[in-house]
Parts: structure tokens; sequence; C-alpha cells
């Protein structure tokens, strides 16, 4: 066999069922090793669309996605969404094709250094100068990748190298490592610090979704009742049906989660990466003790200086850490704060009142089964479904906020209906949308089914928003978009765009349970 057969052979031996990607001439050989075998290459309409579908499966499976680009710029093109990857904690592995070996010492057409412009971006990468080193870089991307914590992975395969005549065959895969259990000496000293607070409060993270750990968090919660906010990557650690629940750290009409974290004395922060949320914005006056539960030791911050840290497996540690605490109430505190964000969530609008994303969502919410997937996009209406949208499942709201790539939405909607059994929605602006809205072509193709909901301000409003907060007036931030109704119905998909709030709720109520694509622009004033 060629050395691109031995490679296709060590991804289906370590699961994967898609491959996405753009075909390039230097593929021409893992194109046609793909088509031989059990993984199904999807075409994409740009690079970044296949890294951020990779990305989005990675999310939600804990499996590494795979996304494929022929050398030059094509790689180029994966970088957002890799590097998304790997901000966010999601397992991915791209692989890029490469020119001959034998004019890699110059310049040539399309060659760049790309293994070296991948390096900031990925946990490891190499080029596979030697066939015979396929099976055992194949594992190692996807043993690196989905290890925690996860992030991306990169092979770069020359086109020289990938015809060669090769024989070999994958390494097995195994289980997972895992961290050891915490030592019981931290795990004291940090049930003395719950034991000992007034105001005690669970900051669930990334990590508290991406793991088990969400399981034995709610056992926790159910156990202790401590309240819980959540990051925005968080979103469903515990359920928003749960009093404990807070919602996420600007939740609630006067940003009532952000006062219940800074009357707090003590936060157990569960799975949380400071790439998520400044703990400046929590934690500013040094004034709180703070038990860090994660696989990895916290990060070196002055606002983030954890009195105790429990590196370990996260299920694990939440498990002993219960069985060390007293059955008490302690959501007391907060209780006022609760009942507040509690009912400006589920608060519909008036008839006469203005769209906006905020008052979108209890329509939104209730079109969807508690196992459905929201994906949004990056802007202003990412703050709103962060703070807005209940959530009462690990992984059912998908928000990018450690790299936070505008782009995200539309490509990830393919990768949520491929990878999951519920409905998915994708939220978008106008700004974010058209960034990436080719890849509809490519989810009609596959015979895919999702809700594309835009919020079209004809502006990259977050930025109008934050430049009229400074200095009162906004600049370069316009924009004039197409009309989307017959865009969408230009894909052979239907198009909506309601003009009252009982036309908003029926659309959502219609199309959201639809196993069709479909388009929803919500005009904003």
């Amino acid at each position: 066999m060629k050395a691109s057969d031995l490679l296709v052979r060590c991804l289906e031996a370590e699961g994967v069922e898609h491959v996405f990607g753009l075909p390039g001439e230097e593929l021409e050989d893992l194109l046609f090793s793909l088509r031989a075998s059990d993984v199904r290459f999807i075409p994409t309409r740009h690079e970044q669309g296949a890294a951020f579908m990779a990305d989005v499966h990675g999310r939600l499976t804990g499996e590494a996605g795979v996304c494929l680009s022929t050398l030059g710029p094509g790689a180029t093109n994966l970088i957002t969404g890799v590097a998304d990857a790997h901000l966010d904690k999601s397992p991915l592995v791209a692989i890029t094709g490469q020119g001959g070996r034998e004019r890699l010492h110059k310049e040539s057409h399309q060659a760049l250094d790309i293994v070296h412009m991948f390096e900031p971006v990925v946990k490891w990468n190499t080029q596979i100068t030697d066939s015979e080193t396929i099976p055992e870089s194949v594992r190692k991307a996807f043993k690196l990748a989905e290890h925690e914590k996860p992030g991306a992975t990169h092979l770069e395969f020359p086109e020289d190298v990938a015809s060669e005549p090769i024989e070999g065959r994958p390494l097995p895969t195994r289980p997972r490592v895992r961290r050891p259990d915490p030592d019981r000496q931290s795990l004291d000293r940090a049930a003395e610090l719950l034991d000992s607070a007034e105001a005690p409060l669970v900051l669930a993270g990334n990590g508290a979704v991406r793991t088990p750990a969400a399981r034995r968090l709610r056992e926790l919660v159910e156990h202790v009742r401590i309240p819980v906010v959540a990051t925005y990557m968080g979103k469903g650690a515990v359920s928003d049906r749960l009093e404990a629940s807070l919602m996420t750290l600007d939740s609630g009409p006067n940003r009532e989660a952000a006062t219940a974290i800074a009357r707090s004395d003590c936060v157990v922060a569960v799975g949380y990466d400071i790439a998520e949320h400044d703990p400046r914005s929590w934690n500013p006056e040094l004034d709180k003790s703070v038990v860090h539960v994660d696989h990895e030791p916290a990060e070196v911050y002055e606002h983030y200086n954890p009195d105790v840290e429990l590196v370990a497996d996260i299920s694990a540690t939440l498990r002993e850490l219960r069985e060390r605490l007293e059955a008490v109430e302690t959501t007391e505190w907060c209780r006022d704060l609760r009942g507040r964000i509690a009912a400006d969530v589920a608060r519909e609008p008036d008839p006469d009142e203005p769209f906006s994303v905020r008052r979108t969502m209890p329509y939104l919410r209730a079109a969807m089964d508690d196992s459905d997937v929201l994906i949004s996009d990056v802007g202003s209406h990412k703050m709103a479904i962060a703070q807005q949208f209940a959530t009462y499942e690990p992984n059912t709201c998908i928000i990018s906020n450690g790299l936070a790539s505008m782009g995200i939405a539309v490509p990830g909607g393919v990768a949520a209906d491929l990878a999951v059994d519920g409905n998915a929605v994708v939220a978008t602006g106008d700004g974010d949308f058209l960034m990436n809205a080719a890849e509809i072509e490519t989810a009609t193709r596959l015979g895919l089914g999702f809700t594309v909901l835009v919020f079209n301000d004809d502006d990259y409003g977050l930025i109008s928003e934050k430049q009229v907060e400074h200095t009162g007036e906004q600049f370069g931030t316009g924009l004039t978009n197409p009309d989307l109704r017959l865009f969408a119905e230009s894909f052979g998909i239907d198009g909506y765009r309601p003009e009252t709030w009982a036309e908003v709720e029926a659309t959502l109520a219609e199309v959201v349970p639809a196993d069709q694509m479909s388009l929803v622009e919500i005009p904003l004033p």
C-alpha cells in the first residue's frame, strides 16, 4: 500500500468518521485513500469552515475532529479555526499537505514553513518525513489532542511521502491517560475553607462540561445547595432550572450574578480557564478564598492565586470533596439574586417592544428540547445568549470564548447536526454570518437540517457599543447586507423575516423542531 493508505488506516483505527476540508493537488493520494476507506471526506467551501467544523465536533463529542487542507494558503486558512480549538480546549487534529521534500530547501511555489507557523496554536505538530513514522505520528496527534486539557495538534504530509510504498499497521488505541485522585491534605484544606465560608460559590468553567465532571458537580450542588455561576463556556454544567443556578457571570437585569460573586467569600473554580474570563473582573480586591479544581495547575496571575489547588481528575475531586462536606443549605445568602435572574430570563417581550436578542431567548428556549444544541457566534448577541439563554444539559450551548472567533456558528451547525441526535440552532449576527455563510451549501449538499438565526443590525454591533461607551461615537462599523430571505432561498432553503413578536414565537416554534434547513432573520433596531 501507499503511505497515504496507511495514514487513513490510522484514522480509521482512531474511530474517525468525518474529515472536513478542501482538496488540493498535493493531497491527491490522500484523497483517493480516503475514498477507499470508511472515513467520509466532506468538502467544505473554506478551510476556516472546515477547521471550525472539526473544532465544534471536538467540543460536542470529546473526540478529536479532523480537518484537512493543502499547502500554503490552504494551510494558512485553517489557522483561525485551529487556534480557536487551542484556546477553547477542543480536541482537533489538522492535516495539511505539502510539496515534495526535494523543493522545500528553497523558495518554491506556495511553499511556507507551516509547521513553525502552527507551533503557537497547537499542543504538538510535526512534518511526516519518513512514512514508517506514520502510525506513531497519528497516534501521538490524537492522544495529545484528546488528553486533558485537550486542544489542537497538526500533521504535515508531503506529497512525495504520501505516494511511497510502505508496509505497516496502526498502533492500537488505549484508554485515555487520567489524572490520579487528589491528595487528601489538599482536599481537607478545601473542605475547611468551604465549611468556614459564609457565602461560598462555585464558578463552573469549560472543564466542568468538557469532562464527565458535570454529573459530579450536580451531585455536589444538590448535597451542599451551593450556588453556581458559570462562565460562558461552562453553561449547562448545572441545570439552570436549579435554584442554585445563577446562570453566567453577567446574568440578570442588573448583573445580579456579578453581584453574587462580589458578595462571595469563597469561590470553588471548577474547570476554570482564565482565557474564558479575566479573574480581575470577579476578584478585583483579592479578598476571596479560592479553591482551584482542574487537571492542570492554575496559571500564575495576581487575581487568580488559589489558596488550594486540587490538581487531579475533576470528577474524582468533586466526589471526594462532596464526601467531606455536611449536607447544609448554602444558597440562602443569594436567593434574592436568583429570583431576579430567573424572572428576567423568563420574561417575554411586550407586543410593542422593539426586537432584541435578549427578549428572543424565551421563545427560542421554548422551541428547543433540553438536549438540542445552540451554537452562538461572536458579538453582542453572544453576550445576550450567554446571559439569557437557560441551559439545562452540558454541551448544549456552544460558545467560543477563549479565542472568540467570529464566523464559527454556521460551520459549527454542520458539525453539530452530524454529531448529535437532537436539533441544532445556530445564532449569529449579520457580521459573523456572511463570513462563512457559504457553508450553508455544504449543509444542504449533505442533506442536513438545522436552523440559522441571524440577528441583523447592519453593523458590527458589539464594537459600536464599545466605541460609543468609550468615546460617545462610532466609526468603521456600519455594514450593508443582501436580502437574507432571498439569500437563503438561493441555497434552496426557506427564509423567514418575522415582523412581530407573535410571528417570532410562531416561526421559531415551527422551524426549530423541523428536520430541514431554514434561516430566520430578526431585524434589530
